[in-house]
């Protein structure tokens, strides 16, 4: 299956799970399906803004850091209110290392139906450059449709 195929297919069941379910049942459906069917997702998960850090939320793969500074690359998509796409975390300065798996990342705002970013959705990948603008095209979708929507 090509990025497409998947991506559909993923959105399909996300799309059906999440009838009724609360907020972070939505993200914990998100992370598991994605998780489960996206070969190159080493590790998937949502971060929460506090006031002085990003706070691990619903999240699948091995352990990750339970708080990050907003230095790195969850943190720079949450304050540019954009998807950021890193081929290779290394040469991404202020890259906040987690598990030194990781090779590539993406990571998306999370916004409510009001425009306000409620989390950041991060995906590390354990091979250079996973993602691309197809991922991107494909995750905000997902994302506008489960957190945007009434």
């Amino acid at each position: 299956m090509n990025k497409d195929e998947i991506y559909e297919k993923c959105y399909s069941e996300i799309i059906e799970r999440i009838k009724d379910k609360e907020l972070f049942e939505r993200m914990k459906i998100i992370c598991e399906v994605m998780k489960r069917n996206i070969p190159y997702y080493f590790w998937v998960g949502f971060y929460i803004p506090r006031e002085e850090y990003l706070e691990l939320g619903p999240s699948m793969g091995p352990p990750a850091c339970a708080r990050i500074a907003y230095t790195g690359v969850c943190g720079t998509a949450y304050r540019l209110r954009e998807t950021i796409i890193v081929p290779d975390v290394d040469k991404f300065p202020g890259h906040i290392v987690c598990d030194p798996r990781s090779k590539s990342e993406i990571s998306a705002p999370v916004f409510n139906s009001r425009g306000e970013v409620i989390a950041v959705f991060d995906v590390d990948s354990d091979q250079l450059g996973s993602f691309d603008e197809k991922d991107k095209m494909w995750i905000e979708k997902i994302l506008k449709e489960v957190f945007t929507k009434p």
